[in-house]
């Protein structure tokens, strides 16, 4: 499955700071821009398992499905 979201990146001296706009807690920063891209995939892959693996352990008989909303 592959979804899309909004990387905020900003140079801050010599780091490259950046986050995910849809997600909090989705930040990370790098030396370059390149790293900071690579680090921001990273931390975004991590979050989404961990939340998936948290709903899973904290909700077995929970009904999931698919949500879509246009903004």
């Amino acid at each position: 499955m592959q979804r899309e979201f909004t990387a905020v990146i900003q140079k801050r001296n010599r780091w490259y700071v950046a986050y995910v706009e849809e997600i909090p807690g989705v930040n990370t920063q790098g030396r370059t821009l390149a790293e900071a891209r690579r680090n921001l995939r990273e931390a975004l892959r991590l979050i989404l398992e961990t939340n998936r693996q948290l709903a899973a352990a904290g909700a077995r008989d929970a009904r999931r499905e698919p949500i879509t909303v246009r903004v």
